[in-house]
């Protein structure tokens, strides 16, 4: 095992990629973890996350170490024009309330919609043998139970060349998971691992967003010291000058970082003060616009190609108002109005 680092190293977080993935890739989500819900589900009629409505029905939960709290509605091919719930959790923790905080969850989602309503469980923890499936009672001939479908992530440690085979991104990003558990306290051996994700999205037929977008779920996960992510960068940008592939070393949480470079050497030709403001400008928005694109994420769903396309195009100004706008807004045409 290494030495102590002298840098610093964030604590593993799980709760922000989990969010964003399974925000942007929600139908691949059921269909790695849950195949038989997501052939059920028609996914040409669209689905809706409701996440503020579901913080409305469970604020005054014991939330445990939970990761990710989703409510999505979905339809299914039987249902007519009727909508479903589905109402997932991903756990991050040993929690023994876990359960019945699901059963808790289930019926005061029915009570409020008055439609089925499937609950779904991913367990992350490292318990090899907690896997809660059932909650319920029963008093003088009665019989209320709940029953859910739980996929314990620890499961998947005998199918680890399986997962980086698999083309849904949840392989890889469950793979993320495992690598990052089994790497605690070895930096070395996270970087080896890291680098050898990244190397595996560029096998992939994906396109360029979903390329960014899994990176930054791998990213986030798997944090190394300062100094050895410098070196993850240098070769991933070696690996794209070798594809001509400008993917992942242009996502966004190096955009500020770029753009000061980029003013820099622009001022170096037309005057330094001009080039480092020019530099910071086009930083600042490239930083802007990827945080409103997460926002929107969450709030709305996965942003249209028109919608990407207004945020790359926008200035600093429009996207500071555009983010105000957000927090008031009650649909994603609210957000992009003028005051």
């Amino acid at each position: 095992m290494n030495p102590p680092s002298e840098t610093a190293v964030p604590k593993d977080d799980y709760d922000t990629p989990w969010k964003d993935a399974v925000t942007r890739y929600f139908p691949e989500f059921i269909a790695f973890y849950f195949p038989d819900a997501h052939w059920q589900i028609d996914w040409s009629r669209g689905y809706t996350f409701l996440d503020q409505e579901l913080a409305q029905i469970v604020k005054d939960a014991e939330l445990g170490k939970r990761l990710i709290d989703k409510l999505v509605q979905v339809a299914t091919h039987d249902g007519g024009e009727h909508w479903v719930y589905v109402h997932v959790e991903v756990q991050g923790g040993y929690d023994g309330d876990f359960a019945e905080r699901l059963f808790t969850y289930n019926y005061r989602l029915y009570d409020k919609y008055r439609r089925p309503i499937a609950s779904l469980a991913v367990l992350a923890d490292d318990r090899e043998h907690w896997k809660p499936q059932t909650y319920g009672y029963e008093l003088f001939g009665c019989r209320h139970y709940l029953e859910f479908p739980t996929v314990k992530l620890l499961d998947y440690q005998s199918q680890a060349q399986a997962l980086l085979v698999d083309p849904n991104p949840f392989a890889l990003v469950t793979a993320a998971h495992l690598l990052t558990q089994q790497t605690k306290g070895d930096d070395r051996q996270r970087l080896a691992a890291k680098w050898r994700l990244a190397k595996l999205l560029y096998e992939r037929n994906w396109d360029k967003q979903r390329i960014i977008d899994l990176f930054s779920v791998i990213d986030w996960m798997m944090q190394v010291p300062k100094e050895l992510q410098k070196q993850l960068w240098q070769d991933i940008e070696q690996l794209e000058r070798n594809r001509t592939m400008p993917y992942i070393t242009s996502v966004e949480r190096i955009g500020i970082e770029k753009g000061r470079q980029q003013g820099m050497q622009q001022g170096m030709q037309q005057g330094m003060q001009q080039g480092m403001q020019q530099g910071m400008q086009q930083g600042m928005q490239q930083g802007e616009a990827a945080l409103l694109e997460r926002q929107l994420t969450r709030r709305f769903g996965p942003p249209s190609a028109d919608t990407l396309a207004r945020l790359k195009a926008a200035s600093l100004d429009q996207l500071e108002q555009w983010a105000e706008n957000i927090l008031d807004a009650t649909m994603l045409e609210d957000v992009f109005k003028d005051h």
